[in-house]
């Protein structure tokens, strides 16, 4: 999962609040990393389903990973991935506090999505150079 790092290692954090409420977290197939599977099955009870790269299940850990992933009743919960809108991101979706955001439609909305992520961006920008984090925004962007 070397180009989802920072993503997985976001998730991570996110998750560690979650641990008994959510049972399942469906990730790209860039996330089909072996160790970080079985640490959220370990740590955190929570079942990362997503799909294997062809031809990388070697070692015997990827290949119960694979096992796993391949049932029959996660293949139809990942699958219900393809079609399932996905929330807005994470951040924008918190600072401005929306559940969904659906970018079809007018297209005056599209603009104001835009520029809600450049004000996001330069707070992050900001944020980054101030050696705060890029995460904890929310008053700035808000401008409170």
């Amino acid at each position: 999962m070397r180009n989802s790092g920072n993503e997985a290692k976001r998730m991570w954090l996110e998750t560690g609040k979650l641990k008994g409420l959510i049972t399942t977290v469906l990730m790209d197939r860039k996330a089909d990393d072996k160790d970080l599977f079985f640490e959220f099955h370990r740590q955190r009870r929570m079942l990362l389903l997503t799909t294997a790269r062809k031809g990388a299940d070697k070692s015997p850990a990827r290949q119960r990973m694979v096992k796993v992933l391949k049932q029959r009743k996660n293949k139809r919960l990942y699958k219900q991935r393809s079609y399932t809108v996905e929330p807005m991101q994470g951040l924008i979706k918190d600072i401005f506090e929306l559940q969904t955001c659906w970018m079809r439609g007018r297209e005056n909305n599209r603009w104001l999505f835009a520029a809600m992520g450049v004000v996001v961006q330069m707070h992050q920008y900001q944020a980054w150079q101030e050696g705060r984090s890029t995460w904890a925004i929310k008053p700035e962007v808000l401008g409170r």
